[in-house]
């Protein structure tokens, strides 16, 4: 198997800001195995290479990212079975990433389009972004930490409800809950503002006042995320799961 089309995770560098781009707006940015390897890559070298002092995530087209391609799985045969699996690496690097990272969102924010904003230092959105974690609703749970964090960010009566019932919600119910900054009709254009201005800051202050911000919740996510992942993954290869993508898949084959 391909490790990966390069041509569907785009990066380029300006100033001390990295962009990485979601490209395959013919899929509304799904996100498949190669691309979370793509992405994985991108988030190490930005890591450790010390002239990139910022990163924005965008994607291309209408949507931000309409989540995990279904159809990777609907594939039993090929299912992720340990945290080695391409999704998790991201999931890990996301939550490990030393440096700002920044999201640009228009559009569809599916599952991992919502949850990894909760890693993220600063997002913002059009007014017409739509957001949604539709786990339980795929026989499957929460991922990247986010039945930790969204309830200590919203409160446990609203995550609960959003997490139960998989609804989406608005970029205007995001602003309020605090999972963005702003709501902007140029959301790449204000995230790779604020990315400049702070590659322009002193970078260890920069990498290290990160560090503080997340150390009282860092090991606590990370245990979190490793139960998510055992359950997500029992999850993935059960009936009710799989019966769940079928009918996904059938709806949009229609």
């Amino acid at each position: 198997m391909q490790r990966y089309n390069v041509n569907e995770i785009t990066t380029s560098k300006v100033g001390g800001v990295l962009s990485i781009q979601l490209n395959r707006p013919e899929k509304k940015n799904a996100i498949n195995k190669g691309m979370y390897v793509a992405l994985n890559e991108a988030l190490i070298h930005a890591s450790q290479e010390f002239d990139i002092r910022a990163v924005v995530i965008s994607g291309a087209g209408a949507a931000f990212t309409a989540g995990n391609d279904i159809f990777d799985f609907a594939n039993t045969d090929d299912a992720p079975m340990d945290d080695s699996a391409p999704g998790f690496q991201f999931i890990k690097s996301l939550h490990n990433f030393p440096k700002p990272l920044i999201a640009a969102v228009q559009g569809s924010a599916v599952g991992i389009g919502t949850t990894l904003l909760f890693h993220c230092d600063a997002a913002f959105a059009t007014p017409t972004a739509e957001f949604s974690m539709p786990f339980v609703t795929l026989g499957l749970v929460p991922e990247a930490g986010s039945s930790f964090l969204f309830p200590r960010l919203v409160g446990h009566l609203r995550a609960s409800e959003i997490l139960l019932t998989g609804r989406s919600f608005s970029a205007s119910e995001a602003l309020e809950m605090g999972i963005i900054n702003k709501v902007v009709d140029d959301p790449l254009a204000e995230a790779m503002k604020t990315a400049e201005r702070i590659a322009d800051q002193p970078p260890t202050s920069v990498i290290n006042t990160k560090a503080l911000l997340k150390s009282s919740n860092h090991a606590a996510v990370e245990a979190v995320m490793a139960a998510e992942g055992e359950l997500f993954r029992l999850a993935l290869q059960s009936d009710e799961a799989q019966t769940a993508f079928m009918k996904f898949l059938s709806r949009k084959a229609k």
